[in-house]
């Protein structure tokens, strides 16, 4: 198994690759390799991901081998010092990137009631309850929007619990917001970037839907939604710089087609693990189980797209986590924050493995390669 801890015999995978001297290359995974499928008919990933089946269309197609999956890799870990190298791109391209939050509102409610608590164990008990008979004892069952969910705000309200996350955790609207600029997001292998005057952040590992400008959901893949919890926790207003900075969109490594195989039962039943190794020696595991969301995906993403919001080039949508890191690293009391240099592994059942190293933004490649320079590129090519 490679480190993608993928085979094509797993699914249908499509992804991009950064070619010297060529740009950007769609590619399919086959056989181990990873085949150049980009042509006039489908020069960008949007335009694969508009097609009625995408995985259908790509099954009889051939074309040049770019690389094995294997050197790929090994090319992608060498080139995070020379980002002209051959290396993994975020398989997306001209679709927006947008992320959702606060989609696992049981354990936010948790969370909350905890902090109200300051951590005695007997205190939260009581808490619950006394809004026993109104939320239930397990909080598990809450629908966002729903009659019920009214009542729980009501219950919360009265013993002053509620915030502005909490509305958006079980209230009618879900927040979903823009994560990252199109072209700008990361992929496997390379560094992803933390804001310098960040002192408290984590990363969010996601499973990231990939829908069309028709609202469908052509396929899902793996996303680190770095996080600065200072800085959005100093300020809901702030939440524009804690999650769009250099490098703070990982995708990838490829997108996985839906198809016969694999669909949205299999995103909505994913488990995640992620571990982050540090070079001073730390090792922190978690999950996050897409069973436990409270949100359906399928809403978040009508939620997003409608008649009131359309996107013509189709969207990305990361959809919000369990992981919520609190055990301490360093400093009694001051939980987990990243250090430079952490490795970041995150495995997404039927999705393999997405792996980015620390960085500050500032020390992370600069994003240079905007929409002009694919635009320029793709005539260049005669694709367009």
């Amino acid at each position: 198994m490679t480190q993608t801890n993928l085979s094509e015999t797993d699914g249908v995978f499509v992804g991009r690759v950064w070619v010297p001297d060529t740009g950007p290359v769609l590619v399919k995974l086959c056989d181990g390799d990873l085949i150049d499928i980009t042509s006039r008919d489908i020069p960008t990933m949007r335009d694969l991901l508009e097609l009625e089946n995408p995985a259908g269309h790509i099954a009889n197609i051939s074309g040049r081998r770019i690389a094995t999956l294997a050197d790929l890799e090994s090319d992608s870990l060498n080139a995070q010092s020379d980002p002209n190298k051959r290396h993994f791109l975020a398989p997306n391209d001209l679709q927006s990137v947008k992320a959702a939050g606060v989609t696992f509102a049981r354990s936010m409610v948790e969370r909350v009631i905890e902090e109200r608590a300051a951590g005695d164990p007997q205190a939260a008990e009581a808490i619950r309850a006394r809004i026993g008979d109104k939320i239930g004892a397990s909080l598990s069952d809450i629908v966002p929007g729903s009659a019920k969910s009214e009542q729980v705000k009501e219950a919360l309200i009265a013993e002053g619990l509620w915030s502005q996350y909490l509305e958006v955790g079980i209230g009618p609207d879900a927040e979903v917001f823009s994560k990252a600029q199109a072209l700008s997001a990361v992929g496997w292998g390379t560094p992803v970037g933390l804001h310098p005057k960040s002192v408290w952040n984590n990363p969010e590992p996601e499973i990231v839907l990939a829908v069309n400008s028709k609202g469908e959901i052509q396929g899902s893949t793996i996303g680190n939604d770095v996080n600065l919890r200072d800085f959005e926790g100093r300020s809901a207003l702030l939440l524009s710089k804690a999650k769009d900075n250099n490098a703070s969109a990982s995708i990838g490594p490829f997108i996985r087609l839906f198809d016969a195989d694999y669909g949205m039962d299999d995103v909505r039943n994913a488990e995640l693990t992620m571990t982050v190794t540090g070079l001073d020696g730390y090792f922190l595991k978690g999950n996050s189980a897409m069973a436990e969301i409270s949100r359906d995906p399928a809403d978040i993403v009508s939620q997003t797209i409608n008649e009131n919001h359309q996107y013509p080039d189709g969207f990305m949508l990361y959809l919000g986590t369990l992981f919520a890191p609190t055990e301490d690293r360093d400093v009694p009391g001051e939980g987990f924050t990243h250090k430079a240099g952490d490795m970041v592994e995150i495995t997404a059942t039927g999705l393999g493995t997405l792996t980015n190293f620390v960085r500050k933004s500032g020390e992370c490649p600069p994003w240079t390669y905007g929409l002009s320079a694919f635009m320029r590129n793709l005539v260049q090519r005669q694709l367009i």
